[in-house]
């Protein structure tokens, strides 16, 4: 027979679970970077591995000393990253910070101004177009200081996290084999097989795949440099950087690198005549960064998709929508190796069913 003890039991063990609950998903979201940490610590795990084994095959050097020196060459590249960007960001923050934004509406009320007089031949008002939709007003450079110290308080964060990274990837680098026998620990006997075999395959696959996803990225960068030194942009280097970034966003960020290539092109040459410099300086570099990703797009890409991940350039389009659609700008990013661990794991646990046997034919 329930009575009202049992009762009220029942109903503060009830919010006891709901505060446990919301205690872990409030701790959980609160460590949010931790995970962060982890996952890119397991990507540079990923990539340092087949390093590690070149070592010890090659030059026949003990597992701790490989790692250290796989580590040591990924520290090496962010500490050159750094001093590389990082005077540039403070000098321009400095510029920025005793700049008179008046005088810099005024020029780029002046670019507009050019722009009108030069389509204004060609019988089209831009300037009627801009007075209409009120864009002169809204466009208002006060956000840009801002936005720099916005964007020096997270580089000043960037070093924790590279410590972070580092340190967890030296030790994912170190016990792994520690780490997979916890791992088979773990595993019902029964599945230990599959499971393992399914972990081996991601690892080959995600290696490869980012692998050749920071190669991809060092030939858009070098190219990009190229194009805008030789057209002689200010800030070069950091501009192809950003668009070397962008481009890892699939479709839409190539898209945004090649828009600010040009408008930084426009604004190096902000001075000079519109028709005879300016114009044909961003025509160049608009022209430039077309061949970049037609380049990409027929070579690049299909080698890192096809080879690595093994799926077809429409399946990985379905997918990047998908995830896209799902979780935005990080799902673009990470759909690709997601699905990769999905498809892996299918091909192992529901090899009978028939759209999987479709999806993973080339696994």
């Amino acid at each position: 027979m329930v009575n009202s003890k049992m009762i009220s039991n029942g109903i503060v063990r009830a919010v006891l679970y709901l505060f446990g609950i919301a205690a872990l998903a409030y701790l959980l979201y609160i460590i949010t970077p931790l995970f962060i940490y982890i996952g890119f610590a397991f990507v540079l795990a990923l990539i340092g591995n087949p390093i590690v084994v070149l070592l010890r095959k090659k030059l026949h050097l003990s597992k701790l000393l490989s790692v250290c020196i796989t580590i040591s060459i990924f520290l090496a590249f962010f500490v050159g990253f750094i001093f590389m960007f990082i005077p540039l960001f403070t000098t321009q923050a400095h510029n920025l910070s005793v700049l008179n934004n008046t005088h810099l509406q005024e020029d780029f009320n002046g670019l507009i101004y050019k722009i009108d007089h030069y389509f204004s031949n060609k019988g089209v008002s831009l300037n009627n177009i801009i007075q209409t939709s009120n864009l002169k007003d809204s466009l208002k450079l006060d956000f840009v200081p801002n936005l720099l110290n916005a964007l020096l308080g997270v580089i000043s964060q960037f070093g924790i996290g590279v410590f972070a990274v580092l340190f967890i990837a030296f030790f994912f680098l170190k016990d792994k084999v520690l780490l997979e026998y916890q791992f088979k620990k773990a595993i019902p006997l029964q599945h230990e097989n599959r499971v393992i075999s399914s972990v081996d395959k991601i690892n080959n696959l995600l290696s490869r795949y980012f692998i050749g996803l920071l190669t991809q990225t060092c030939i858009i960068f070098i190219m990009s440099f190229i194009l805008l030194a030789s057209v002689g942009v200010n800030g070069s280097l950091m501009i192809a950087f950003l668009c070397a970034v962008l481009n890892l966003i699939p479709y839409i960020g190539p898209l945004i690198g090649n828009g600010l290539a040009i408008i930084f092109t426009m604004l190096s040459f902000l001075g000079d005549n519109f028709t005879e410099v300016t114009l044909p300086k961003a025509l160049t570099v608009l022209i430039g960064f077309l061949i970049i990703q037609l380049i990409d797009n027929v070579i690049n890409q299909p080698l890192i998709f096809s080879n690595s991940v093994k799926s077809h350039p429409l399946e990985i389009f379905f997918v990047i929508l998908a995830f896209g659609m799902v979780a935005g700008i990080l799902g673009m990013i990470a759909a690709i190796p997601f699905y990769t661990c999905l498809k892996v794991v299918g091909k192992e646990f529901l090899p009978n069913i028939r759209f999987v046997q479709i999806l993973t034919k080339k696994l």
